[in-house]
């Protein structure tokens, strides 16, 4: 029966790693469009909510009878200078210019100026790439017109910045133009392909002291439209014509614009398949979507797809003006939650900590008179129950529009703090709060319940909350990030935890093997499938922690060959979600399959060295959040490897109520250390994950005590009323 029953669990193990490989390898091909010619006109610093009839008129017009979309425009450093805009735009990925300056930080640093064009080339064209190879993001400039070259194409660009989209990999630039109102109908008529640096915005208020602004914003949010204007009136009849905000305007990043206009754009709303989000694209879309137009293939390295239109009913100003609102809004939503993750999680972890230091001081007896120790108990479940309530608040917040309040930080917690206490609320005072299990498996449900619910509806409520995706990063658009997965990972298994336990204390012991299983399988699919979740790190993490739970509650002792076996199959599933991954179209990729194809092309070494450099940083300068590795995640693993400590005995306690307690715990850290070993960014996973399963820990515990404690009470004030 034990060889069987580890047999079935292997088995389930194989089966999601073939159902991984099989939606992981599956993908939609688009047909190709009629080619034609592509009008790429681009400035910096302007985001939507600089756009109104009266200071933007050309924009205002674009906007209503043309498609638009806020724009990530992200370079290699935390803001995107001009120069990094365009030769973004010439790799159809992140690049950046070298930034000469004092300050530590790059993004502090001045912006450089617009390069210059000496006898067709670009003298500072060696120093771009030294510093692209430098960054380690595998950039290659010069793609964007090394694809329409050699297509037998031509490319012209015209003004200083445009210089850079228009180089070739060597620095070259075979048509380029100064921009000359009185030229202006030649240039942008000779080839299929123009790009057009029409000036940037630079934010007085927000640059560095290096940079030198002489005009007011609006005075060149009025030059620029004006600019925009002659270009669109001197430009080619039946192109396709992309206004986009490249950079921006200071040392703050933030949301920028893009518009599309013609035969292939007409009124509505922007979208594409590398965000999955309407209204929201990135900088790499405009490479992808210039190649497009003009009927070449996207090259794997550029990381964008092309645009698309979702139309609208028409043209109207109201039908204008409602798309103009939901793009200041993206806007806001994403620079306002960016401002306030920091201040927000130092509030939280470091209130976190201070129910650890509460519980600490009761459990020693430092805290409370014996006759008001059952008060102070209660009242410190109460407050762990209401700090694991508050991740999944903090994606159900985004249904209330937060960012238009005029205090930010003032809105959004109180926001969070609602849906936080009705979550508490209802775990501690619904009819499963009877049982010690109740609150924490109700709170583990309700996380999960709407981290799947968002990613199966297209992920809005991550899109810009305290604890889901940050479009100014642009680093995930849809699907689940590292702290999603985290918690929704922890969720899965505590749920799984406390069901298994109340069946086995029934003795039910297969059907709680199974209840894991189903729990654990439906975990996996919505992480996993590319059309939801589509995180390709997440199987590989998750699925080794719901094995390692079922192969426990069924009773079976994991020996080291056991250990050995589920190490491997970890590592083949890991091998055969990446290979699935990669076989995608290069567009749909994860981080997983773009690993494989950088083993092939020799790079991977750049890959390993960058991602470890950024969980360094993190784990370095993540405080507070970090905190809670050392200080939860570690003393978790002490309290299950050492059974003489305090804390163990109290667990010990609490698994009188939750047999598979200790079991859920080990396959809980299990996974975490996975994906802190496998993901980008992974020191996130566990630290995140803590936030949600140490309190719902703390309180589980604390029941059990308060239990206990009022039994007690109870046993003596019957022995009181015994007569003698």
């Amino acid at each position: 029966m034990t060889h069987r029953a580890l047999a079935v669990a292997l088995a389930f193990l194989a089966t999601l790693g073939g159902v991984g490989v099989a939606v992981l390898g599956s993908g939609q091909a688009r047909a190709d469009d009629v080619p034609g010619a592509v009008v790429v006109v681009g400035t910096g610093g302007i985001s939507w909510s600089d756009v109104s009839q009266e200071t933007t008129p050309n924009l205002w017009l674009m906007l209503r009878d043309g498609s638009s979309a806020a724009l990530a425009a992200r370079s290699v450093y935390d803001n995107t200078c001009p120069a990094d805009g365009w030769l973004g735009l010439s790799a159809g990925s992140r690049a950046a210019a070298p930034r000469d300056g004092e300050a530590p930080d790059p993004a502090d640093r001045p912006c450089p100026g617009a390069p210059s064009v000496v006898d067709d080339a670009i003298p500072s064209w060696p120093s771009y790439l030294e510093h692209a190879e430098q960054q380690r993001f595998d950039t290659r400039l010069g793609l964007l017109a090394e694809e329409v070259d050699g297509a037998g194409l031509c490319l012209q660009g015209v003004g200083r910045y445009a210089a850079a989209g228009a180089a070739l990999p060597d620095g070259t630039v075979d048509r380029w133009a100064p921009l000359d109102t009185d030229d202006l109908l030649v240039a942008l008529n000779g080839c299929p392909v123009t790009l057009v640096d029409v000036g940037v915005v630079r934010d007085p208020d927000d640059t560095t002291s290096g940079d030198f602004v002489s005009a007011s914003r609006e005075d060149q949010l009025r030059a620029v439209d004006a600019r925009i204007g002659e270009v669109l009136a001197a430009g080619p009849n039946g192109a396709d014509y992309l206004v986009a905000s490249l950079a921006d305007a200071g040392r703050t990043e933030r949301l920028r614009m893009v518009l599309a206009r013609g035969p292939g754009f007409g009124p509505g709303t922007l979208e594409s398949r590398s965000t999955r989000q309407v209204g929201l694209v990135q900088s790499p879309d405009l490479t992808a979507t210039v190649l497009d137009a003009v009927g070449l293939e996207v090259p794997a390295e550029a990381t964008g797809t092309p645009l698309t239109s979702q139309p609208a009913a028409d043209n109207s100003q109201a039908r204008a003006d409602e798309r103009l609102q939901t793009l200041r809004d993206l806007d806001e939503a994403s620079h306002d939650v960016n401002d306030l993750v920091e201040p927000f999680f130092q509030v939280f972890a470091y209130g976190q900590l201070l129910v650890y230091v509460l519980v600490l001081l009761v459990w020693k007896g430092r805290l409370g008179a014996e006759s008001t120790r059952t008060t102070v108990v209660s009242r410190v479940r109460a407050l762990s129950v209401l700090a694991a309530s508050v991740p999944a608040s903090t994606f159900l917040a985004n249904l209330v529009p937060w960012w238009r309040f005029p205090v930010e930080i003032v809105a959004v917690t109180a926001v969070v703090g609602g849906f936080a206490a009705l979550v508490a609320t209802l775990a501690l005072r619904g009819p499963w709060a009877r049982s010690p299990l109740g609150p924490p498996a109700f709170v583990a449900a309700v996380t999960m319940g709407v981290l799947a619910v968002d990613v199966v509806t297209g992920s809005r409520l991550q899109l810009s909350s305290l604890m889901g995706l940050q479009p100014v990063v642009a680093g995930r658009f849809y699907g689940m990030s590292n702290p999603t997965f985290a918690l929704f990972a922890t969720a899965a298994l505590l749920l799984a935890t406390t069901v298994s336990s109340v069946l086995v204390r029934r003795g039910l012991r297969t059907a709680a093997a199974v209840a894991v299983a189903v729990i654990g399988a439906v975990a996996v699919v919505v992480n996993g499938a590319p059309w939801w979740g589509a995180d390709g790190g997440g199987p590989p993490a998750l699925v080794p922690g719901v094995v390692l739970l079922v192969v426990a509650v069924l009773g079976i002792r994991m020996t080291w060959r056991r250990w050995a076996l589920v190490a491997a199959s970890v590592v083949g599933l890991f091998l055969a979600v990446s290979i699935g991954d990669w076989l995608r179209e290069p567009s749909s990729r994860s981080h997983l399959g773009r690993f494989v194809q950088s083993v092939l092309d020799g790079t991977a070494d750049d890959v390993v060295v960058r991602k470890a450099e950024q969980n360094y940083r993190l784990l370095v300068d993540g405080a507070p959040l970090s905190l809670l590795v050392p200080v939860a995640l570690v003393v978790l693993v002490v309290v299950l490897a050492r059974p003489s400590s305090w804390g163990s005995r109290a667990l010990a306690r609490a698994q009188e109520q939750a047999p598979t307690l200790r079991a859920g715990l080990v396959a809980l850290v299990l996974t975490l250390t996975i994906g802190f070993a496998i993901n980008d960014s992974g020191v996130a996973i566990p630290a995140v994950g803590a936030t949600l399963a140490v309190p719902l820990l703390v309180s589980l515990t604390l029941a059990v005590v308060l239990r206990e404690a009022q039994d007690g009470s109870s046993t003596r004030r019957g022995r009181r009323g015994r007569p003698a």
